[in-house]
């Protein structure tokens, strides 16, 4: 009957769908890991070391995940592999972007969320600055460990200068070590995208970024690290993770989840996207019951 032909209808559909966008997804992620093989091989300097001496609690925090070989960058190494891909990172990952909808998760986290005076940390190249609203964003200081990476911000931000009266700062430095650098309960809005994957230490760069923001601020993660649900697709991260790190200086594959459990922070929105690989997240430092 037209009942069940318009159902048999919507079922192929949408499964014709879901394979197409996830083909394109593997193909992206192939893409991105496969592209700057020749590169990356051309880069002597840089260290993955899966023995080095640590302790216990520093390898766990560092590894790729409980389930695959420990890939533990040396810091060196790392802001090699930053310096070395700053120039063409924003266009290496624009069309990447593009077809993941990217932009819109950016978009969508600090035009609804960020509010006030905002740190930016593992700012990169400023891929999120388009997205900050004078009507909501008093100030936004962009931290990055690599002055390669800032450079190219700082040309957006003085190209902004001209249509828009919202101030940025830029600085480098680490941002498991915000001491040095500001004071606690400085910001409004604490931002990182994509960046839990490149610290040494993300649960150590979470627990600063507690520190420095507000009791009543929020905190804003969009990551990417491995599905809790689809296990096949872990695999495939778990396989390439090595490559891609000497790529990127990026570990694709950390249990997300379990790195915010770690650091104490507590999940006020959290949205999975990509199959359970990217992770959006509005964060607190604090329950909401029991803030005052």
């Amino acid at each position: 009957n037209m009942a069940s032909n318009a159902a048999a209808k919507k079922i192929f559909f949408v499964a014709a769908g879901g394979t197409a966008y996830l083909s394109a997804v593997c193909i992206t992620y192939q893409y991105m890991t496969a592209r700057n093989n020749a590169a990356a091989a051309a880069v002597t300097s840089l260290n993955i070391n899966n023995d080095r001496n640590a302790t216990s609690k520093d390898k766990n925090t560092m590894q790729t995940s409980s389930t695959s070989n420990s890939a533990v960058f040396d810091y060196l190494a790392r802001q090699d592999t930053f310096q070395r891909v700053a120039k063409k990172y924003d266009d290496e990952l624009k069309s990447d972007e593009f077809v993941m909808g990217i932009y819109l998760l950016r978009r969508a986290l600090i035009f609804f969320h960020a509010r006030g005076t905002v740190l930016e940390v593992a700012a990169g190249t400023g891929r999120n600055l388009d997205y900050y609203s004078p009507k909501h964003v008093e100030k936004v200081f962009i931290l990055d460990s690599s002055d390669q990476m800032l450079l190219e911000a700082k040309q957006k931000i003085q190209q902004k200068r001209q249509q828009q009266t919202l101030v940025f700062e830029t600085r480098v430095g680490d941002a498991s070590n915000l001491t040095s650098y500001y004071a606690d309960n400085s910001f409004d809005t604490v931002v990182d995208t994509f960046g839990l994957c490149s610290f040494d230490d993300p649960v150590a760069v979470l627990k600063q970024i507690q520190r420095v923001c507000k009791p009543d601020g929020k905190i804003l993660l969009l990551e990417h690290g491995r599905s809790n649900s689809y296990q096949g697709i872990s695999n495939y991260l778990d396989k390439q993770a090595d490559t891609h790190a000497k790529n990127w200086g990026c570990v694709w594959n950390r249990d997300i989840e379990q790195i915010i459990r770690d650091s104490g922070l507590h999940i006020e929105i959290l949205h999975h996207f990509h199959f359970g690989t990217t992770y959006y997240m509005v964060c607190r430092t604090m329950p909401p019951q029991s803030k005052t």
